[in-house]
């Protein structure tokens, strides 16, 4: 039995060992480029991330397979990721394109997709209007109901301050 146990902790020590030397030195996923959104509509935002390049590593950003152009990389202190960003030309047109990345140091280069769509996606929909709280406000959609409001207010802290007055007073109510 501790035989047995020796000899399967021995051999899980070694495996362990191995993995501590194929680890590279910095963490986080080290073999692609991240694209946030990997979805877009042209003329949207996009960013890039990775951690290929190493802790404070920069990169050279290449979006030309979709009409961005080059782009930068900046060391960050998110995950230590160097991180860039480029706008979707609006004359984009439809279709997976894919975004490269060479490390400034090494040249290491990492890739990553982005699909480009004419229209928006379903779960993107832009806010529009006002919440209904049932608070209201000054600037409110409706001034009648704010006015009105207002003026109810008004006469609740005017009939309870008459109240206080005639019951300090000693009138009774």
């Amino acid at each position: 039995m501790r035989r047995t146990a020796r000899l399967l902790t021995g051999t899980a020590l070694a495996v362990a060992a191995a993995g501590a030397v194929a680890a590279p030195a910095y963490g986080g996923a080290t073999g692609s480029l991240e694209v946030y959104p990997s979805t877009t509509v042209p003329g949207g935002q996009v960013t890039v991330n990775t951690a290929a390049c190493g802790n404070g590593g920069s990169a050279a950003g290449d979006a030309s397979a979709v009409g961005a152009g080059l782009f930068t990389l900046a060391p960050s202190t998110h995950e230590n990721d160097a991180i860039g960003q480029f706008r979707v030309p609006p004359s984009a047109q439809p279709g997976t394109y894919e975004i490269v990345a060479a490390c400034a140091k090494g040249g290491r280069q990492v890739t990553g997709d982005l699909n480009v769509t004419l229209t928006a996606l379903s779960g993107q929909v832009q806010p529009r209007g006002s919440v209904k709280t049932g608070v209201g406000g000054a600037l409110g959609p409706d001034p009648v109901q704010t006015a009105a409001g207002l003026t109810a207010l008004a006469v609740a802290a005017a009939g309870g301050t008459w109240l206080l007055h005639r019951r300090a007073r000693g009138d009774g109510i």
